[in-house]
């Protein structure tokens, strides 16, 4: 969908463009800020990392006293809670019901999650889903307009339990073939999900239960994502909107539990949270157990008596908060930790491919969606971010806005103001890294592309024209595209 020109070159960092050739691309990028190697997609903050360790660094401009916290919040993402009561009183309180036990369980090497790989003769996994979560919701709204949980299980499924506990239940998960083919006689073959429960530890699931499976994301940069000034992100609906053809991306208000309003979500599949401070606080209560400030109970249901009657932890007590079990610094810092990951430095930024791929992306109207670059202003809360984060010409490749991607993509499980065919435009950078850190290439929501072409092919909705671009593509033109993407 192409935009007025003179409105996106006003805009900070947007791309647009209208042919493949490698001379109009560059002069359409003349006049467009730009790191001189198109490398520093994160600015001063960008390290340059490959292999395992690529999303783990701190930003490269941080102070000796903000590296010296972003190690001490190191340790506490990636360290293992224990069941109360325990002889350490530091990391006691895992539990009643878990998935994890630390944060870096589902986002291992702050990277991203993959769906479970590990079938029976009937093609149902079996292995703990870990970094697929299973969000829970059944219609209507709860306080401050978010989705109303499963009144026994709550809102999301918990596969794991301390001793006497019950665990919540187990994924089940099953593919079937989607077959088809481009324009050039080329065969592809997707894979669509298929899940169900089994184990229900407290009965079944409401009968009108709505299902949203989620994949844990890679974490480098979202302290620059929060950075993002409100306004630019509302721009990017706004140009939308103006604009003819079918990409239409409105921004999500949540509530936010740290600052006690509503916000503009910017994280989360759905751009259903607001801040890196309630987002890492739900996961704690959520995906651990682990109680603090903002959430302060236990996610136990009325129905779940033996979690309800489990001890509590008392980590926080020798902080003097006796009422939850992690306290205030401890969290600030793992927020502060996740903050100032570093985005690595894109690879081959001037190969031809690559520059090919680019003008190819652009022209199938991508870079509507992940609008490539912004300069970042300052985060919600001073205390859990750095200046350095400040004043930085990032390239996220994001309009942070809810898109309708068709009806094979939906869940059909609304959460704040997203319907169940919306989902939020993910940042790329970082993607060609995944299978360095991670070992994998699955994307999308729920994990189900094996890889960025697949990840396209599963488009509809407001990105189908785009998808119908691809689909026209050579073989050389595809693998360019590919080659762009996995570049940034």
């Amino acid at each position: 969908m192409p935009l007025c020109f003179s409105s996106l070159r006003r805009r900070l960092g947007h791309l647009v463009v209208a042919s493949v050739s490698l001379v109009t691309l560059g002069s359409l990028l003349a006049d467009t800020p730009t790191d001189p190697l198109g490398e520093k997609v994160g600015g001063d903050t960008t390290v340059f990392a490959t292999g395992r360790n690529a999303f783990s660094f701190p930003a490269a401009n941080l102070s000796d006293a903000e590296r010296t916290r972003f190690a001490i919040g190191n340790s506490f993402f990636r360290r293992n809670w224990v069941e109360a009561p325990a002889s350490t009183k530091a990391r006691d309180g895992l539990g009643p019901h878990f998935i994890a036990r630390s944060c870096g369980g589902c986002h291992v090497q702050d990277g991203r999650g993959a769906p479970p790989d590990m079938f029976n003769r009937l093609g149902e996994t079996q292995d703990p889903t870990v970094a697929l979560l299973m969000r829970l919701s059944i219609p209507g709204t709860d306080t401050h307009g978010s989705p109303r949980p499963d009144p026994v299980y709550g809102d999301q499924l918990n596969n794991a339990a301390v001793q006497g506990v019950r665990p919540e239940g187990r994924v089940t998960l099953r593919y079937q073939s989607v077959q088809g083919q481009f324009a050039d006689g080329t065969p592809y073959e997707l894979l669509a999900p298929h899940y169900g429960f089994a184990d229900l530890g407290y009965g079944p699931l409401h009968p009108q239960v709505m299902v949203s499976p989620r994949i844990a994301p890679q974490l480098i940069g979202v302290g620059l994502l929060e950075a993002i000034a409100e306004a630019d992100i509302l721009a990017n609906a706004t140009d939308q909107a103006a604009a003819p053809g079918p990409i239409k991306g409105v921004p999500n208000r949540v509530w936010d539990a740290p600052s006690g309003h509503m916000m503009l979500g910017r994280f989360g599949w759905k751009a259903n949270v607001a801040t890196i401070a309630h987002q890492t606080g739900a996961a704690f209560v959520g995906d651990m157990g682990i109680t603090s400030r903002h959430f302060a109970q236990e996610a136990c249901r009325p129905a779940q008596t033996d979690c309800l009657a489990a001890p509590s932890g008392k980590s926080a007590g020798a902080q003097g908060q006796t009422d939850v079990e992690i306290d205030d610094q401890t969290l600030n810092n793992v927020v502060f930790y996740q903050a100032t990951l570093a985005p690595p430095a894109r690879r081959k930024p001037e190969d031809v491919q690559v520059l090919r791929g680019q003008a190819l992306f652009a022209k199938a109207q991508c870079a509507t969606c992940h609008r490539p670059s912004y300069v970042t202003q300052h985060g919600p809360f001073a205390h859990l971010t750095s200046k350095a984060l400040s004043d930085q010409r990032i390239w996220p490749y994001t309009d942070l806005l809810l898109h309708d991607m068709g009806e094979r993509l939906a869940d059909n499980r609304p959460d704040f103001g997203a319907n169940g065919r919306q989902w939020k435009t993910p940042p790329l950078w970082g993607t060609g890294l995944i299978r360095d850190v991670n070992g994998h290439t699955r994307l999308l929501h729920d994990g189900r592309a094996r890889g960025v072409l697949e990840a396209v092919l599963w488009h509809g909705g407001e990105a189908e024209d785009s998808r119908s671009q691809v689909l026209k593509m050579s073989p050389a033109e595809r693998a360019a595209l590919v080659a762009f993407v996995e570049s940034l």
